[in-house]
């Protein structure tokens, strides 16, 4: 159950936004941030904790990829005490277009004894995500499916970046539409409040944004999720935390180094 977590918490980083299924209050007005500070390129490590203890870690990359769009990749992998209890090694890659939009992804997972493939074909044209998971140590389908999507979606990554396209302040949220091919949903983040957060990286002005993804939204989890992003132009994110309930308690995401392509 940790290992689960900790990976569902991971691909919230960058894996970051669905939506709540509740009725919300209208949309305060947003502004765009301008040209994004990682449009040259960036590759984002950071160094995951539970409870006190090194956990694992996270890198995160994003680069031009052909003419009209952007390649990001993110790997995590486990260490320490987790790794002892259940190794786990998975990579993920998504392809992306103007305004982030997805156009297809790939998720290699491997976990202990098992290697799974899932691929996810976006048609914004269509109006349709597809979805394929294959156990690769079998040669099995696991699940297929498809979803309606808007002709513009992002998948989890994706609605990362645009999120920090987009100028909020405490008390305001946004929507953004995101789908992992099997659902799409209108994503949900509500920007909280300013705060320092110090990590290897540095000490960064933050600001605290609450994503409403677990407890049913998207993930069955219970559970909340916070991230703090740079209370600037490049809109940083710095620190993640997912908190669970007992036994699981809090897995906490923080920046450990920063490099610029």
């Amino acid at each position: 159950m940790l290992v689960s977590s900790l990976r569902t918490a991971c691909l919230c980083v960058a894996l970051l936004l669905p939506g709540q299924s509740q009725p919300q209050p209208p949309l305060q007005p947003i502004k765009s941030a301008g040209t994004p500070a990682f449009s040259g390129g960036e590759t984002l490590s950071y160094e995951v904790e539970w409870r006190l203890i090194y956990a694992g870690s996270a890198r995160m990359s994003f680069e031009r990829h052909k003419a009209a769009g952007w390649e990001s990749k993110l790997h995590l992998e486990s260490a320490g005490l987790v790794s002892k209890l259940y190794k786990l090694e998975d990579n993920y890659r998504v392809e992306l277009q103007d305004q982030f939009c997805a156009t297809s992804s790939q998720f290699d997972a491997v976990e202990g004894s098992r290697k799974h493939q899932t691929n996810v074909t976006f048609d914004g044209a269509a109006r349709k995500a597809t979805y394929l998971e294959r156990d690769v140590a079998k040669n099995q389908v696991i699940k297929t499916a498809e979803t309606e999507i808007p002709p513009c979606v992002s998948d989890i990554i994706g609605a990362l970046y645009k999120l920090r396209t987009i100028e909020l302040e405490p008390g305001q949220s946004t929507q953004v539409p995101v789908s992992d091919g099997k659902k799409s949903v209108a994503a949900k983040v509500e920007a909280k409040e300013r705060e320092d957060v110090t990590t290897k990286a540095g000490k960064f002005k933050t600001l605290r944004y609450e994503v409403f993804v677990f407890n049913g939204v998207l993930y069955k989890k219970n559970a909340r999720l916070e991230i703090w992003m740079t209370d600037d132009n490049r809109k940083l994110p710095v620190q993640l935390r997912a908190r669970m309930p007992f036994p699981i308690g809090a897995i906490t995401f923080q920046l450990e180094k920063e490099e610029r392509s």
